[in-house]
């Protein structure tokens, strides 16, 4: 039984809204050592272009960041089920990216859910893993008066959940992973159900990266 129905404002519900916001803003920001503070030791990210320990993604990220890649997070409200030191939150969020696509400089805006999963050791709440669910996108030149044409085929590799932004990604040289969960479908319904194992006590679910 998960303390879902309880009140939002509990002590573990506002911490771990907490460790959702402080992600956003320490991650966008570059405030690297703060953002090691979120995780767990063996806590992975999966997003589009990456699937790995946290360490790692800070390191990538820094690469980027050099390079001019600019991805930013917004975030909505969130629902946190607690089971005991375990807990699985779903964030509404929106991943925005700038980025030449075919020399037209554009923004692409994915709307979809952060779902996490947390565990608190010694009275601390940490992230173990963050898997992002793409539900829809769009991409537009920054100029409204540029002209610009896709390649229909390098678009319909990708779910649509996120399409448009892995075509971006994929133009600025990103390996995108094409099975990430959306809306609905065996992926997401996948992740569900690791939500309810890891609070029913099991072991972390593997998925295939």
């Amino acid at each position: 039984m998960t303390d879902s129905a309880q009140s939002g404002s509990t002590p573990d519900h506002l911490a771990l809204r907490d460790l959702i916001e402080n992600w956003a803003v320490w991650r966008d920001a570059g405030e690297w050592d703060r953002f090691r503070t979120v995780w767990h030791p063996e806590g992975r990210m999966m997003a589009t272009w990456f699937q790995g320990g946290f360490d790692e993604f800070i390191s990538v990220n820094r690469k980027g960041w050099e390079r001019g890649v600019r991805i930013l997070h917004f975030l909505g409200g969130s629902s946190i089920d607690i089971a005991g030191p375990r807990a699985v939150a779903q964030t509404k969020m929106t991943i925005s990216q700038r980025a030449a696509v075919h020399d037209v400089v554009c923004d692409v805006v994915c709307t979809g859910r952060f779902y996490d999963f947390f565990e608190k050791r010694d009275g601390r709440w940490g992230m173990v893993l963050r898997q992002p669910i793409y539900e829809k996108d769009r991409l537009d030149p920054v100029d409204p008066d540029a002209r610009l044409t896709l390649d229909a085929a390098l678009l319909a590799r990708f779910p649509e959940g996120y399409r448009h932004l892995a075509y971006l990604q994929t133009s600025i040289g990103y390996v995108v992973k094409a099975d990430m969960p959306g809306l609905d479908g065996p992926a997401v319904e996948a992740l569900y159900a690791r939500g309810r194992s890891w609070l029913e006590g099991h072991p972390l679910l593997e998925a295939a990266e």
